[in-house]
């Protein structure tokens, strides 16, 4: 019998010790990995999403909340402003602003939500249309590749969406004009995959047709509270129009045969709001740098940089990730302790058979080797349960997440990282079976085999 066999042989002999000491070191293993697992991708949606945006412009309210909302998604709009107050930033030739992209939110399809916007969104996350094309008019639609994979789309489909971000049919907007898909986008890794785009003018007719039931009944809505315009048998007009949906997947262009309602650019449409601008300077000098502090002084709105939010919310989450690490290095810690203690009791009551192996032709080197390896094989197999784990963890978060969040989060990414953890588990495992080790090569044959 070959030592390896010979060491997983005094393991498994006593199967309790060896169960208590593998869960404890793969609980351990399991959260320092998740958490390294986790830390990564939050990290790195976050990252991939900051897009070059210097600031985000909005209503008054909480500037992380307005970042959230606005760029990644994940949280409800602090409210609206007028475009007569965003005109400044939203005219060209602006001395400052590179690129500014208005946002209108608030409503959802299917969990996924309606953004109203510009083509130059496009720009900022370096994405392009991959089927169809670009929109043109009012209630058309370029679907992002995470919703059109998720949800079937293709285009000249058409749907409606529904007021805020919560699935709930009783919230759709039976009575306004259905959104129909021009375009697919390309993946490009970033929030745009998760998105409907469509002109900015949409969700102003949504609403306007939709009536004013919904305006206070939705969690999450974003402040759109327009009066109606139209007349009550063009919102007729609408819903026969949904009645034969299918006529529109089956001729994609028919829709464009309608009279967009607002035709006009952005600008034009003084009276009506948006929620959020997305800004891009044109270098970073002192005035650029001042304009925050200046908007939020002097207006009615409020200015927020991304950057800064951003690091604010890593730091709050840091107290939390800092205190489960520590927690998992405690249980890492007291599993190397279990280990020490199941091999230095296990050589207690092996000594006998250990003098035997010596007095058969077994070197000192040998029992030491012998001791030392069922160390590492606990640290192994502990590390490959942490594994185990850890990845199972997340595959479950990642389905919860996805729900949540429609962001796409893997349990199959490896991080460099994870195998400095095996190192460290090899180390563990080795300096608790050093001590039993030396004592067992020390063994000594005539006053053992006495006792005995």
């Amino acid at each position: 019998m070959n030592i390896l066999n010979l060491s997983w042989k005094n393991l498994t002999n006593k199967p309790l010790n060896m169960m208590l000491s593998l869960v404890l070191f793969g609980l351990g293993v399991g959260l320092i990995s998740l958490l390294l697992v986790l830390n990564d991708q939050v990290q790195e949606k976050f990252d991939n999403n900051l897009a070059g945006i210097d600031l985000v412009i909005g209503a008054k309210g909480s500037p992380l909340q307005l970042i959230l909302s606005s760029m990644y998604h994940i949280d409800a709009p602090t409210g609206n402003i007028s475009i007569e107050q965003a005109t400044p930033f939203l005219r060209d030739g602006h001395p400052l602003i590179e690129t500014a992209v208005p946002l209108s939110l608030g409503d959802s399809h299917r969990g996924f939500r309606v953004v109203g916007t510009q083509p130059n969104i496009l720009s900022l996350y370096e994405a392009e249309v991959a089927k169809g094309r670009m929109w043109e008019q009012t209630m058309e639609v370029v679907a992002g590749a995470a919703v059109a994979d998720e949800l079937g789309l293709k285009v000249g489909d058409t749907f409606k969406s529904s007021h805020g971000f919560d699935q709930n049919e009783d919230l759709i907007h039976e009575d306004a004009a259905p959104f129909i898909i021009v375009g697919i986008l390309a993946p490009s890794g970033s929030v745009l995959d998760q998105l409907l785009l469509t002109r900015f003018s949409s969700p102003w007719a949504v609403h306007e047709h939709g009536g004013e039931e919904h305006t206070d009944s939705a969690e999450g809505d974003d402040g759109h509270s327009h009066e109606g315009e139209h007349e009550h048998d063009e919102a007729h007009a609408h819903e026969g129009e949904q009645e034969h949906s299918h006529d529109h997947a089956a001729h994609p262009h028919q829709a464009e045969a309608q009279t967009d309602p607002y035709p006009g650019e952005l600008l034009s449409y003084s009276d009506q709001e948006i929620t959020s601008i997305l800004v891009t300077f044109k270098g970073h000098n002192y005035q650029a740098l001042n304009m925050q502090r200046a908007i939020n002084e002097n207006t009615e709105m409020q200015a927020a940089t991304p950057a800064i939010e951003i690091n604010r919310l890593y730091a709050l989450m840091g107290t939390g990730t800092k205190a489960l690490r520590w927690l998992a290095i405690v249980i890492v810690a007291v599993s190397g302790l279990s280990i020490f203690i199941s091999l230095y009791n296990s050589l207690k009551e092996r000594r006998y058979e250990l003098a035997l192996m010596r007095v058969m032709g077994a070197s000192r080197g040998k029992l030491l080797g012998l001791i030392v390896l069922e160390g590492l094989l606990l640290a192994v197999l502990g590390y490959l349960l942490g594994m185990i784990l850890s990845h199972g963890s997340m595959y479950l978060l990642a389905d919860q997440m996805k729900e949540a969040y429609q962001y796409t989060f893997s349990w199959a990414n490896f991080l460099v990282e994870e195998a400095y953890l095996f190192g460290g588990a090899l180390l563990i495992g080795l300096v608790a079976a050093i001590i039993p080790a030396i004592q067992a090569s020390n063994t000594d044959i005539s006053d053992t085999l006495g006792e005995g």
